[in-house]
This record gives structure tokens, sequence and C-alpha cells, in this order.
């Protein structure tokens, strides 16, 4: 009684006859005829930035960029306005205001409560 070959576990693949070019095929399309070199794929990011670049700089501003510059405004910004505007959760408002804010980019951040808007928080202007 003979067993049956047993398939190693890191044995290589064999590709289907249609399965296509493999990367060294597309990589050796992108050689330029001059030099030989592998010309660099343009990312999707530059070729939209070619196209709009205005629309695009809004785009690239982080949800922290975007909370920094509501409380930099001398209105300040409370924490519902805050999680709208980031599309976060409530507590992740406060997480931010006291992890970010205050400990890792060492700004200084008062609060008051306005009548109609609730706690209102706002970066304290330096002395």
């Amino acid at each position: 009684m003979s067993k049956s070959p047993k398939t190693r576990k890191n044995a290589p693949k064999r590709r289907a006859a249609n399965a296509g070019p493999g990367p060294k095929a597309a990589k050796s399309a992108r050689r330029t005829a001059t030099s030989g070199k592998v010309a660099a794929k343009p990312s999707r990011r530059t070729e939209r930035a070619r196209r709009d670049p205005q629309s695009d700089a809004a785009k690239n501003r982080t949800k922290q960029a975007v909370l920094i510059a509501l409380l930099s405004h001398s209105e300040g910004a409370s924490v519902p306005e805050m999680a709208a505007k980031a599309g976060w959760q409530h507590h992740s408002v406060r997480g931010f205001l006291s992890g970010t804010v205050k400990k890792k980019l060492g700004l200084g951040l008062s609060s008051e409560t306005v009548e109609g808007r609730g706690r209102v928080y706002r970066i304290a202007k330096r002395p």
C-alpha cells in the first residue's frame, strides 16, 4: 500500500495559463525607452492634485487641524459642535481636548458656560 504524496505548505503556486501578465510585465511596460530605468507610477493623490488643487487643499485638512481651528476662534466651540464637525463621538472629543490639545501640543485650554450652547472651549491666548 503506497501513500499519496503530500503537498508542501510553502510550495510555489502554479499560475493559470489565462491569468494574464504578472507584475514583471507591468514593470517592464513602464520602462523608458532611453534610460531603461523604471518610471515611477503616478499615485492617485498626485493625479487628483493636478486636476483640482484648490478643492484638494480643503480635503487634506486633518480632523485635528479642523478642531484646532474651531478652538482658535474667539467664540470657541462646544463638544457637540466639535463632534459634528469631526464626525466623532462626544467622549472622543473630550479625549482629544485633554490628551492631544493639552498634553501633546501643550496648548492652554479655557472653558466657560455659555447660555444656549453649554460649555464652550477655546485655546487660551499665551501671555
